[in-house]
Parts: C-alpha cells; structure tokens; sequence
C-alpha cells in the first residue's frame, strides 16, 4: 500500500491513541468483549461438526429454506455443555440472535436495507481454535477505535446486520455502512488469475506506475467528473460517496495502460530517468543519457521498453525484424548508397533527409522508412533525429552499409 501511494493517518507502524493494531495483538481485547456477551446470557458453545453443518444446509437448501444454524446446540445445559467438554470435544462459540426482529440500515451505497433476523440464524463468533471470526474482531475493532464510515465489497453486505446486532447488545457506537461492488473481468466473471496477473505485486514487477494505478482505481466503480489526470489533491476533492455506483465495474487493462501512458506523460526528466535507469547501460555520459531518456520517453510504456532502444542505440544492431528487411529491400542499394554519402558527418538531421529525398526522389514514408528501418531494425518508434545523434558516425555508417549490401543481394 505504500508502494501505491496510500498511507493510513493511524495504525500499524503510524500507531495512535487506538494501538495495539495487529489483530494478532488484540486478542485480550476480544475476549473482554467476548466476555460480556457470555455474561449477558448472549452466547453458547456449539460441538456441531463441519459434516453436520453441510447435512443441515443441504437438507434446507432442498426444502427451499435459507440456510442458517438450526438451533442443534443452543438449549443444551449445563450439564450436557460439561459432560462435552469433559469428553474432549471442540466448542465454538455462536451469538444468539434475537427472533422475529427486522434489522435497518441505510447502505452508503445501496440505499434502504432490512433482514429479518429469523432469516440469519445464530452464528459463530469464537471458532473452535479459539480465534475469533471476522463478524465479532472486525466489529469490536471498529468501535472501539472510533470508526464512523465503513466502505467494503458487497460480498459483505449480510455481514452487516450480524455486526449491528454485535454492537447493540454491546452498547457499542455503529457505524455508517457502504457496500462497493465488486470488479469484474471484461468477460462479467469474477476477477481471477486466467484474466491475468492482477495482484499489486504483479502489476508492480510489470512496471505500471502507482499513479496511474490510483488514476485507473478511482474511476472502477466511481463516476469522476472529469477524464483528465488527477494528482492525489484532485482526487480528495473528486471522491463522493454518491458516485459510487451500485452496478459491478469490470476491469479493463485497456484502460489501465491509458492511465500508465498519462502517468509516464507527468514525470518530470528526473523522474523519468530515475525510473528507467536500470533498463540504462551503466557508465554512460549524464548529458547522453538525458538525451536518449528526451528522445525515447514518447514510446516508453514501462521501464524495459527502454531497454530495447538503448541495445539500438548503444549496442549492437541486431538483425533487421521481417518487415523491416522487406522494407530495406524495396528501397533498393542505391538509396543507402546515398544515404550514407550524406549523412556522413552531417550537422542537422532533417535538411539531410530532406537533401537524400531530392536525390532518390522519395518522400514521406517511402523516404523515412527505409532509413528507420537500416538504422534502428525497425519500423516505428521514436523521432529519428534525437536517436542518429546519439550514434557514433561508424556505427551510423555500418548500419547503413549493411542496409545497401542486404538491398542489393
């Protein structure tokens, strides 16, 4: 989170008036709240096995019932709870939850919500290992620490009565709920590994820019006012609460890479050179390297695009790609015969090219063409004269005559 640019005002490694933060560290915490729900009467051990469980919820699923705990352990006594205990068996703890009330809440999001409390069933706050679920700690945790705007995915939208429920009979504050949508993949299907490597370690080695990230995550889900590029003050001021849409939003790396094009736009020459500067042979002139970083940043997607043009311009060529062979081909030995009378010791890239125009009568891409493509192996990429300028006049003529004897076997 770091990395992408989002720090956290309170909490783990900031610290704060609500430490410990680590949920491993706040397990005394948890069970003094446990505790008072035990004490209220609110809670009971539950021996159900995971088999007996799955036979419940099948045989309710099949009468076209919710599924919910069906009570198999709440009324047992004391004595039955101790003889279970005594003979080894494993207790989890579940909340009573109150029949025949309906729970309210206005979602952030979704708006007006109610669940009939007989509709949920009593459910397992402490597990059998003795950790507490994510219902009771997460709801705890929230309280206590002041939290007022809860924003999550709405896979946990029934969660929430759970946790209200929680936090009434522990007189504790609630906060305001809002249940985001969850991402898609383009295909409408949950987002998983076969739509690629989608983890923010993944999309960190691959080069992408945490801004652009942020620019592209703002707008998964939520409505911006605007299409241009947002710095993180623009952002603040952009979010609302009321944009936020209720409909699933798909992930499209399309758009992603857009984002990763104005975000490499904004870096400044610092920046840039900072971040291509592994992709950089070592060792070179600074003035050089600020030169290739001007000429080639307008085709630089991500840090090891730059590597291809620093092998065309620092190292050797190596053989020419099939269409610009092809190309080579059609210009014929006499247009790089030309070239290279010309360009040889030439001062000014452009009147060059426009002197070997006139003298093989070609012009447009006919003329420019074959000389990217005996000069750099390929057919596209950056402004040819910032690039000819950082090339040793040899290396320009080597090239060159390699272009005229491949045009003329």
């Amino acid at each position: 989170l770091r990395w992408l640019g989002l720090t956290w005002d309170e909490g783990p490694d900031v610290e704060g008036p609500h430490a410990p933060y680590r949920q491993s560290e706040r397990r005394a915490i948890h069970e003094k709240w446990l505790g008072k729900l035990s004490a209220a009467g609110l809670t009971y051990p539950c021996f159900c096995t995971p088999l007996e469980l799955s036979i419940a919820r099948k045989q309710q699923l099949t009468a076209g019932k919710p599924p919910r705990y069906p009570g198999t352990c709440r009324e047992l006594t004391e004595a039955q709870v101790a003889e279970r205990l005594a003979g080894g068996q494993a207790a989890a703890i579940r909340f009573r939850v109150p029949a025949g009330r309906i729970v309210e809440f206005t979602d952030l999001v979704h708006g007006p919500q109610r669940f009939a409390t007989d509709d949920i069933g009593d459910f397992i706050i402490r597990r059998t290992d003795g950790s507490t679920a994510f219902f009771f700690s997460n709801a705890i945790d929230d309280a206590l620490m002041g939290i007022t705007t809860v924003l999550r995915g709405d896979d946990h939208l029934a969660n929430t009565p759970r946790q209200i429920l929680l936090l009434e009979a522990l007189r504790l504050p609630i906060p305001r709920y809002g249940h985001v949508a969850l991402l898609l993949g383009m295909d409408g299907a949950p987002l998983s590994k076969r739509h690629g490597a989608l983890s923010l370690g993944d999309l960190r080695r691959r080069g992408y820019l945490p801004a652009a990230i942020r620019n592209h995550l703002l707008r998964l889900g939520h409505t911006c006012s605007t299409d241009r590029w947002l710095d993180d003050a623009a952002m603040l001021e952009e979010f609302d609460l009321a944009r936020l849409g209720r409909a699933p939003a798909r992930f499209d790396e399309v758009q992603l890479r857009h984002w990763q094009k104005e975000g490499v736009a904004q870096l400044s020459e610092d920046e840039f050179r900072a971040w291509v500067a592994a992709d950089v042979p070592a060792g070179l002139p600074q003035d050089d390297v600020a030169a290739f970083c001007r000429a080639i940043r307008g085709n630089v997607e991500f840090p090891g695009d730059a590597r291809l043009w620093a092998e065309v311009v620092f190292g050797t060529l190596p053989p020419l790609a099939a269409e610009a062979e092809t190309t080579v081909r059609e210009a014929g030995a006499e247009f790089f015969a030309t070239a290279a009378e010309v360009l040889d010791g030439a001062a000014d890239f452009k009147s060059a090219v426009r002197q070997i125009g006139q003298r093989t009568a070609r012009k447009g891409p006919a003329l420019y063409m074959p000389l990217r493509a005996a000069l750099t192996g390929l057919l596209h990429g950056p402004e040819l004269g910032p690039l000819l300028a950082l090339l040793p006049q040899r290396e320009v003529r080597a090239r060159l005559e390699r272009a005229r004897s491949l045009a003329q076997a």
